[in-house]
């Protein structure tokens, strides 16, 4: 949202309009919006301060304003959400189910470890793509999430854990690139204004026709990752209904034009499902299609679900699949998911508090 938009949707205080949440915004469009409201331009650098460093959550709470000023523009939404439940893992991590200003609930999880503090969050209230190992796609899709809401999970998981958080995971709940303008306002103000680096960002994805081009474009400092899951396009649809209409050689081909376009090597996520898609010639057949790639495989341990009985591999199993990568020099590390306990693991994020 730029300052002009701010201004457009923001009129006298004593008249009855729609104002869009605060968080999200610039100090140069908070700047703005309160001389829009007949204030000096310091107190948007006060707002700012507020809304980012304090965590405030009413305008009326905010104690350097005038009062008959906080009393006027006590009812305009800042856009914080509220914790609806929270559950933590052994290991700590923390997932949170936020209620949204309409009623729509969404995931968010904390994972923190000794040096840093990563929050995974969500870009829609449910996800289209209908991914056949991932709970979030079984509940289907409400709508897609605005930039305050994509802000407010990070700095919802650092309140409640009074720790600066390091680094974000566009992993949660949604396809990002389904939300691409909300998701690129998001990351330029968990950068500018929340103060996480770029390098610390990362936006995942299953593949849309063309938006990973688009997305290039932007030439941001984040890694994508790319939710691959199957060495061909047989067995990829079978596992994601929704790559279709995309080929998977049509994919990777724009892969690599993120590459030449960003200088930036792609992530490509590979979720390990026991006699589905672990064997060595699975390996091969993904080691050749990515030869000569400035990539980086991350090997997914399934984690289950109860709505399919896949089943996770077994240490031999995941570690040959690592083998024969490695052997025709694909770099590839193995990820095992934090909060599996709390059903807050990789594919496991749903609305609810099963």
């Amino acid at each position: 949202m730029s300052a002009t938009s701010v201004l457009s949707q923001v009129e006298s205080p004593t008249r009855k309009i729609t104002i869009p949440p605060l968080l999200g915004a610039s100090v140069t469009e908070l700047t703005a919006w309160v001389q829009q409201q007949g204030q000096p331009g310091y107190r948007g650098k006060q707002l700012h301060d507020w809304i980012y460093n304090k965590g405030v959550r009413s305008l009326a709470d905010i104690s350097v304003f005038p009062k008959q000023w906080r009393a006027e523009v006590a009812e305009i939404p800042i856009g914080r959400s509220t914790i609806h439940y929270r559950s933590v893992a052994p290991d700590g991590t923390v997932k949170y189910l936020l209620k949204l200003a309409d009623g729509f609930i969404i995931e968010t999880v904390g994972i923190p470890t000794e040096k840093r503090l990563t929050v995974c969050v969500s870009t829609q209230v449910g996800c289209p793509m209908a991914c056949d190992f991932c709970a979030t796609g079984k509940g289907g899709y409400k709508r897609n999430l605005a930039r305050h809401e994509i802000v407010d999970q990070v700095l919802t998981v650092q309140e409640d854990f009074q720790q600066r958080v390091s680094n974000i995971v566009f992993m949660g709940m949604g396809e990002p690139l389904l939300n691409t303008d909300n998701v690129l306002a998001a990351i330029q103000s968990l950068n500018q204004d929340v103060g996480i680096g770029q390098r610390n960002i990362t936006v995942s994805t299953v593949g849309i026709r063309d938006r990973i081009r688009q997305f290039a474009q932007n030439q941001l400092q984040v890694t994508l990752a790319v939710s691959l899951h199957a060495p061909n396009q047989t067995l990829r649809e079978k596992l994601i209904p929704s790559a279709r209409p995309y080929k998977i050689d049509d994919l990777l081909t724009e892969c690599r034009e993120y590459v030449d376009i960003t200088g930036r090597r792609v992530s490509f996520e590979y979720i390990l499902l026991a006699g589905v898609n672990d064997l060595p010639e699975h390996a091969a057949e993904l080691a050749k299609r990515l030869r000569g790639f400035q990539s980086h495989v991350n090997l997914i341990p399934y984690n289950p679900i109860f709505e399919v009985d896949y089943q996770r591999p077994n240490r031999d199993r995941i570690q040959a699949f690592v083998k024969v990568l490695k052997q025709h020099h694909i770099a590839v590390s193995v990820r095992y998911s934090r909060g599996l306990e709390a059903d807050a693991a990789c594919g496991q994020l749903r609305a609810n508090k099963e």
